[in-house]
């Protein structure tokens, strides 16, 4: 069956702790789809791994991020080098719970241009991770929610689906990281598109050592943060 969803995995080194994740999302997910894994350089010790359960798992491939390096730059060619009707982003360290993936498609065939997996709103949490982080994390998130109306609980949260129809007409301007999902997310709440959430438990990596650049990025929450609020 031609895929639906082209679920996209920036990764960065993984190695071998990338296998259950991949293994985890190919029996999670019923929806029709297409696994992509965005790796910077071919000398990653993520690409032999991909290339070796390829042969078990048809619906996974490795793409190369040509665009520069960084988690921006492949999330962004992981979107520009699929063709599917919507796009998932997810994270390759076993953060994300897959068996998520199926109700957030849902959501989006039922016309949700941007379907948020939640750690704040009644269902959802947040097991491990940085307390400083968490805290900032969930601070924005609510603080958008009830007061600049962004009709998600969890707009940082990096792990959500998207419409193809939503990312053709819209401009990515983020220039660091994951910030992107905050742009996305506030871009579709300016623009009034459908947004749909739903509960999602989170999870510290137990496995390699996290690319998450709190200091680097922060300015760059900030900027949407700003947006999400004046712009209204």
């Amino acid at each position: 069956m031609n895929p639906e969803v082209a679920i996209i995995l920036p990764v960065y080194n993984e190695g071998e702790a990338v296998e259950p994740v991949l293994r985890a999302l190919s029996a999670a997910v019923t929806t029709p789809h297409e696994l992509v894994v965005v790796y910077d350089f071919d000398g990653d010790t993520t690409v032999p791994v991909v290339a070796r359960l390829a042969g078990e798992i048809p619906s996974l491939r490795g793409l190369r991020n040509d665009l520069g390096r960084g988690v921006l730059n492949a999330m962004k060619a992981g979107i520009a080098g699929t063709s599917t009707p919507y796009v998932l982003i997810s994270m390759a360290d076993g953060s994300d719970d897959p068996t998520a993936v199926d109700r957030m498609m849902e959501l989006a065939k039922g016309g949700a241009d941007v379907v948020s997996a939640s750690r704040y709103m009644k269902g959802g949490r947040q097991i491990g991770g940085p307390p400083l982080k968490r805290l900032m994390s969930r601070i924005a998130g609510l603080t958008l929610h009830w007061f600049a109306r962004v009709p998600t609980h969890d707009p940082t949260n990096n792990f959500k689906l998207y419409s193809r129809r939503f990312l053709e007409s819209t401009t990515i301007d983020s220039t660091a990281g994951f910030e992107l999902a905050l742009e996305l997310t506030v871009k579709a709440t300016l623009a009034k598109r459908r947004i749909a959430e739903i509960p999602t438990t989170w999870r510290d990596r137990t496995a390699g050592q996290s690319n998450f650049k709190l200091r680097k990025w922060l300015p760059h929450y900030l900027h949407w943060y700003r947006v999400a609020f004046l712009r209204r």
